[in-house]
C-alpha cells in the first residue's frame, strides 16, 4: 500500500475542515514493509518502507511532528529540530537530557499515546514520525494531517527505528555518523571498564522500580539491554527468565533473585509508592553482591529507560563508564 503525499487542502481550508478531517475514524493498516530503502521521485518525494506499508514523504521534510521519545531523540540526533512532539504521561516538558538548544521553541502536542490531534494539525507538518505501538489506532487520522511513517515497535529495536527515521528525514548519511561515533564510544568504554574479558566476567543488572506495578529486573530484550549487550557485559541467569525478554518481575519478598556484580536501579513515580525505599532497605536488598561491594547505582529513569535513541545512549555510555571506574 502506498499512501500518497497529500497536499493537506483540508487543512488549509480553515477550522471546521479539520475537525472534520479528525472525526474519521481510525480503521489502522496491516500491511507490513520492511524498514529498509527508498525510492526517490522527480515531484519532490520518495518512499519509504514502513510498518504500515509503504509511504511517499518529502525529500527534504520542513515541518516535522514526533509522538515519541526515541522519534524525538533520532531527530535531533539527526540535526532536526521538530516543530511538535509529545511529552511523557508522567512530566511536563522533554526529557532534560536532551540539549535544551534542540529542544527550544518545539510545541507540546499532548501526552505520548495520546497526541492532541487537532494541535497536531495546526502545525501543519508535512511528516509524521510515530509508531504502531502508540499510534497505530489513529494511523488513518493521522495520514490525514501528513505523511505518517510509523515503526513496529519501540525500545529494542530503536537501532532499527532510527534507520527508518533518518530514511524518511532524508538524512542516512548523517545517520552513518552517528551510528559510528557510537560504535566508537562503545569500543572506549569497553576499554575504559578493563577490557572485552572483564566486561564478560562482570554481571551486571537493570532493576526498575514501577509505581502501582512489581519490580521489574530487566532482561535483554529492552533498549538498556542492547545497550549492555553493546559493551559485552555479562548478564545474570535471572534474566534468561524475563518474560519475551522484556522483564522478570518480582515482589520485594523476593529480590535477592536479582543479585549481581553490578546494579542499576531507576524508579517510576513515588519512590515510596514504588517501593523503592522499602526494597533498598530491607535485609534481602543489603545482602545482594552488589549492595554489599557498593556496587549499586541510581540513575535517570526518564535516560536509561525511556531515552531509547543515541543521544541518550551516548550520555548512557557516560554514565556507566563513570560508575563501573570509581
Amino acid at each position: 500500500m502506498t499512501v500518497p503525499f497529500r497536499n493537506r487542502r483540508g487543512l488549509v481550508a480553515g477550522s471546521l475542515a479539520v475537525t472534520a478531517a479528525l472525526a474519521l475514524s481510525a480503521c489502522g493498516s496491516t500491511e507490513h514493509g520492511s524498514a529498509s530503502g527508498s525510492t526517490e521521485d522527480k515531484s519532490g518525494t520518495h518512499t519509504v518502507s514502513t510498518a504500515n506499508g509503504n509511504v511517499e514523504v518529502p525529500v527534504d521534510p520542513k515541518r516535522v511532528v514526533v509522538l515519541d521519545t526515541g522519534e524525538l531523540d533520532s531527530a535531533l540526533s539527526l540535526g532536526i529540530r521538530p516543530v511538535g512532539a509529545t511529552h511523557s504521561a508522567s512530566e511536563d516538558g522533554f526529557p532534560s537530557y536532551l540539549p535544551a538548544s534542540g529542544t527550544k521553541g518545539i510545541k507540546e502536542v499532548g501526552e505520548i499515546a495520546n497526541p492532541n490531534m487537532e494541535a497536531v494539525a495546526a502545525l501543519k507538518p508535512d511528516l509524521i514520525l510515530t509508531s504502531k505501538v502508540r499510534d497505530g489506532d489513529r494511523y488513518e487520522q493521522l495520514s490525514e494531517i501528513a505523511p505518517t511513517v510509523m515503526t513496529e515497535a519501540t525500545g529494542s529495536a530503536w537501532k532499527e527505528n532510527f534507520q527508518l527515521h533518518a530514511d524518511a528525514l532524508g538524512k542516512k548519511d548523517e545517520a552513518k555518523k552517528v551510528i559510528a561515533k557510537y560504535d566508537a564510544h562503545v569500543a572506549e568504554v569497553t576499554e575504559a571498564i578493563g577490557g572485552k574479558e572483564k566486561a564478560a566476567a562482570t554481571d551486571v543488572n537493570f532493576i526498575r522500580f514501577v509505581e502501582g506495578a512489581e519490580i521489574r529486573i530487566y532482561g535483554k530484550q529492552n533498549y538498556i539491554g542492547s545497550i549492555l549487550a553493546d559493551l559485552g557485559m555479562g548478564r545474570p541467569a535471572i534474566t534468561d527468565k524475563a518474560k519475551d525478554g522484556f522483564s522478570y518481575d518480582v515482589s520485594p519478598e523476593k529480590i535477592d533473585l536479582a543479585d549481581a556484580d553490578v546494579i542499576f536501579t531507576s524508579t517510576y513515580g513515588d519512590p515510596g509508592k514504588a517501593g523503592t525505599t522499602k526494597t533498598m532497605n530491607s535485609g534481602l536488598w543489603k545482602g545482594l553482591t552488589a549492595s554489599k561491594n557498593d556496587k549499586v547505582f541510581k540513575v535517570d529513569d526518564r535516560l536509561w529507560i525511556a531515552g531509547i535513541g543515541y543521544t541518550a545512549a551516548d550520555k548512557i555510555l557516560d554514565e556507566f563508564q563513570s560508575s563501573l571506574t570509581k
